[in-house]
């Protein structure tokens, strides 16, 4: 038997309380809630996800929502759905169903941390992200099986690591039913501690943007803040025109600046004013159906306990994002 050492153990206490208080304000405004444990990995384990819906039997085009890589064990044990739920209401707002995946090393999901690329002065992207995209497609093919999914109408998203995950599994795996990708601050090796803007494996990281954007069939859209202290512009333009150097479909956007790290824009509460003009724009540009937003109330965001308290989330010492 496993059992959870002190700081996993307190990463899953936190999870479970910050569920229970969400899913009850969730509900009180109209949205649909649900934790679900996804088979994986051929029935070896199974991944923790949160499923956020419209109420109704659909049929509802789906995103498959991939959060970030934190820099410690302990960190990465606290992933939890909730940094990604303001962005996940904007979406139900469009009459999207949201999950949230949480990979295998992160959160409720526990176990093995299965996508650490390695040193930065040798990192094995293609290794790292082929594991991380394995728990990716097993919440995607959950995702079109649910009954109230149109699985015609799939998109893949994430922040940070998790848009490179996105990119990774629509290039390598090609989902059936996807048809576009959104990636907010997309790549890996941001340390903004260490090397403010500048990541420490820009060239191993263009390399595989260059094999994904000669695979990928689907539109994509990079975005990021003008003020990203894990990947400064001339990084993250570096990056994008390497991808569509391949003959991609891609769109690059440099927003400005937003509050003291534009690395979190998308997760940020209020950074909805910022970002959804651009996903507006860019599903325009390539007819991905997108409804007009119902007004809904957003939830107050869960009072934790105090000494529970999550900070924010950093990248790998290593090779993050």
């Amino acid at each position: 038997m496993h059992l959870l050492g002190g700081s996993a153990l307190l990463g899953a206490l936190v999870g479970l309380l910050s569920f229970f208080i969400g899913e009850a304000a969730y509900a009180q405004i109209g949205l649909v809630t649900e934790d679900v444990r996804i088979p994986a990995g051929n029935g070896r384990y199974t991944v923790a996800a949160r499923i956020v819906r419209p109420q109704g039997e659909g049929k509802f085009g789906a995103v498959v929502l991939n959060h970030g890589v934190a820099g410690t064990r302990t960190e990465r044990l606290r992933e939890s759905p909730d940094q990604l739920l303001s962005a996940a209401t904007v979406f139900v707002q469009h009459g999207y169903v949201v999950i949230m995946p949480l990979r295998r090393g992160f959160g409720l999901t526990g176990g093995e941390y299965a996508e650490d690329p390695g040193p930065c002065s040798n990192p094995d992207f293609r290794r790292a992200e082929t594991a991380a995209s394995e728990d990716v497609m097993a919440a995607y093919d959950y995702a079109r099986s649910l009954p109230y999914v149109d699985g015609a109408r799939m998109i893949l998203a994430g922040q940070s690591a998790g848009a490179m995950v996105s990119l990774y599994t629509a290039a390598m795996r090609s989902p059936q039913g996807l048809v576009a990708v959104l990636g907010f601050a997309a790549g890996r090796g941001g340390n903004p501690d260490y090397r403010p803007g500048v990541p420490c494996a820009v060239e191993p990281v263009a390399k595989l943007l260059d094999t994904l954007g000669k695979s990928i069939k689907v539109p994509v859209l990079f975005h990021y803040a003008a003020n990203d202290r894990f990947f400064n512009a001339e990084t993250s333009r570096l990056w994008f025109d390497r991808f569509k150097a391949g003959g991609a479909k891609a769109e690059y956007v440099l927003q400005p600046p937003f509050g003291a790290d534009g690395h979190y824009v998308f997760s940020a509460v209020d950074g909805a004013k910022i970002w959804l003009p651009a996903v507006e724009q860019f599903f325009d540009e390539y007819d991905v159906p997108f409804g007009t937003a119902k007004a809904l109330q957003r939830p107050a965001a869960p009072e934790r306990p105090k000494g529970l308290e999550r900070p924010r989330p950093l990248e790998l010492q290593k090779v993050g994002g």
